[in-house]
């Protein structure tokens, strides 16, 4: 057995080289030769460089691998992609001259070169500057991108609890990867003696590396927990977690969230249950359901894997965002997976009901019961803290969502409130699910707003009408964005008093007076910067024609969906390529 391990340890070193030879690794190795470029090693979890700092060097990855991270105000932290051995990195702030704008983190032992801007100005020639040129042109197509630089090719599996063998179940998520037209290899145990150069050819050998550890492979876990840019802990979703998890993961995965938990969950369970515990456990940057038998999560774990995964996001907008509804329709329609979700307001009411999985047909029957068939505002209150008490939303809310946590459900899914005790938004990504809601629908004036201990939590869209920014820090994959605010707004007409008697006949009344258009309105205006960003950091922008509905017609369902589903197809009509492969790596096949 070690005889056959070592002869395919001997065949895949010999397979391909570690670093391709191109103008830029010839450059440096001149450079070295002369003492102009400087080596040195960067051990795993050690900075590179950071944010802001001035940038006077141009660095060059000869071995490990480096993690690129970039955390703007009011944002959360968003992983961008991983340099590999013989690339740059740190070139666009050298050669504009600018400091740098993100912060490069050794997610391994690393050895790097570099060469001071004086020396690359004088000794480069035009084959390299034209290198650096096309990849400085590649890294900033799309600057808002995650992928301007590469994404993670090597990931692994732990098992953390003494179920059944996860070896196959990541075979099946390999063959998924495969039918994406990617190379990919599964590998466990068996390499835990390979020496370290087999590890370093086999990333340049494969476009993706899945390494599969059991629970009682103790040594093989800690070394995959060394060796890999992401790991995922494995679980079985219908146990308790251990009493203790042991990390395994490098401390640059750890510090900088790069361990996430796949809970397997067994084939007709329904919803799963009891995941706030692993994640209390784990303490996981995402979590993952994969139901036994259900083909749509092994391929939405492969788009994950592949930086294929597609997020949606949906703004709110009142009555105007039932146009969702019908962009959902239009997405199925066209084969257009969703793998994250996230939304504001009304939009996250309608992404939450995705993510548990109602079909079209039971998405228009909620709807209808919880906000078509009467007003959801229609208990109007003395105004002290707003003008409509609440209790007929959290009633429906309830009735509609009942007691599922946020965690469990099989899609993952996040909605926003803004925080007024903070000024800042609060992101929900734990918890229950209809609390989460009423938060995020909580419009100023209009419904009383929920108190998290001292906080208070209105609705999401007063601070992110359009949260896509948020999703770039749960995925790689591209973005759809659904903005409902383009609409005309308030005009002259709507804030007349209107004739009270005739108001009162036809029944006006349950939409609440036209201050509630008006209070709804001014909460949720975004200065034209930020909506600008949010629609810009969207790789598919679909803004429905809903100027016709009003933003408390309630009854305006069927009119808006249709307009989400026309906006839905004319953009997807729009694209040359489907939307999975907006992001997508070339395979080394084709390279």
């Amino acid at each position: 057995m070690a005889a056959t391990r070592g002869a395919r340890y001997r065949a895949v070193v010999a397979k391909k080289s570690d670093i391709p030879e191109t103008a830029l690794a010839r450059l440096f190795a001149r450079e070295r030769r002369k003492g102009a470029a400087r080596w040195f090693a960067v051990p795993g979890g050690s900075t590179l460089y950071a944010a802001d700092e001035p940038s006077d060097e141009l660095y060059y990855l000869h071995a490990g691998r480096l993690g690129v991270f970039r955390r703007q105000e009011g944002q959360e932290q968003q992983f961008l992609g991983v340099i590999r051995p013989g690339e740059p990195v740190g070139e666009m702030a050298l050669i504009a001259g600018t400091p740098h704008s993100a912060t490069v983190i050794a997610l391994r032992d690393s050895e790097i070169l570099a060469l001071p801007r004086a020396e690359l100005f004088r000794d480069a020639d035009r084959h390299v500057l034209t290198e650096l040129a096309r990849l400085m042109v590649l890294r900033t197509r799309q600057t808002s991108r995650p992928d301007a630089v590469g994404t993670p090719s090597v990931f692994g599996f732990i098992s953390v609890d003494d179920g059944p063998p996860i070896r196959p179940l990541i075979g099946q998520i390999a063959a998924e990867v495969e039918r994406l037209g990617y190379s990919v290899t599964v590998a466990g145990a068996d390499a835990v003696d390979a020496p370290t150069e087999w590890f370093s050819r086999l990333e340049t050998a494969h476009d993706f590396i899945l390494y599969s550890a059991e629970h009682h492979e103790e040594d093989w876990k800690q070394l995959v927990g060394r060796q890999v840019d992401r790991l995922f802990r494995v679980g079985h979703g219908d146990r308790k977690p251990p009493a203790t998890i042991s990390t395994y993961a490098s401390e640059p995965l750890q510090s900088q969230q790069l361990v996430d938990l796949v809970l397997i969950q067994p084939p007709g369970r329904g919803l799963p249950s009891g995941s706030a515990a692993w994640l209390d456990a784990t303490n996981a940057a995402r979590l993952f359901h994969l139901r036994l038998g259900d083909p749509n999560d092994l391929a939405r774990m492969a788009r994950v894997l592949t930086g294929q995964s597609v997020g949606l996001v949906l703004s709110g907008g009142g009555a105007r965002a039932y146009a969702h509804a019908g962009v959902i329709r239009a997405l199925r329609e066209h084969g257009v997976p969703v793998d994250f979700i996230g939304g504001a307001s009304m939009g996250a009411m309608i992404g939450a009901g995705l993510a548990i999985g109602w079909d079209d047909a039971e998405m228009q029957q909620r709807m209808h019961e919880a906000f078509v068939d009467s007003s959801p505002i229609g208990d109007i209150a003395f105004p002290i803290l707003s003008l409509s008490r609440g209790h007929i939303v959290a009633q429906r809310l309830e009735e509609h969502f009942g007691d599922l946590q946020i965690e469990d459900l099989p899609i993952p899914f996040f909605c926003v409130s803004s925080n007024l005790t903070t000024g800042a938004y609060h992101l929900h990504r734990r918890g229950l699910l209809c609390r989460a809601l009423r938060a995020s629908i909580a419009l100023p004036g209009v419904l009383p707003p929920v108190t998290l201990g001292n906080d208070v939590l209105v609705d999401g869209a007063v601070m992110k009408n359009l949260p896509s920014d948020l999703m770039h820090a749960f995925q790689l994959g591209p973005i759809i964005g659904v903005d409902v605010s383009r609409a005309r707004s308030i005009t002259a007409e709507d804030v007349r008093h209107p004739h009270v008697l005739r108001w009162l006949l036809t029944g006006g009344w349950r939409q609440g007076p036209p201050i509630v258009s008006l209070l709804m309105r001014a909460a949720t205006v975004s200065t034209g910067r930020d909506l600008a960003a949010a629609r810009a950091a969207c790789d598919v922008l679909i803004q429905p024609n809903v100027d016709g509905i009003d933003i408390r017609d309630w009854r305006a369902y069927e009119p808006a969906v249709q307009a989400g589903y026309l906006a839905a197809r004319e953009a997807l009509a729009g694209l040359s390529i489907p939307v999975t492969d907006l992001h997508k790596r070339k395979p080394i096949a084709t390279s």
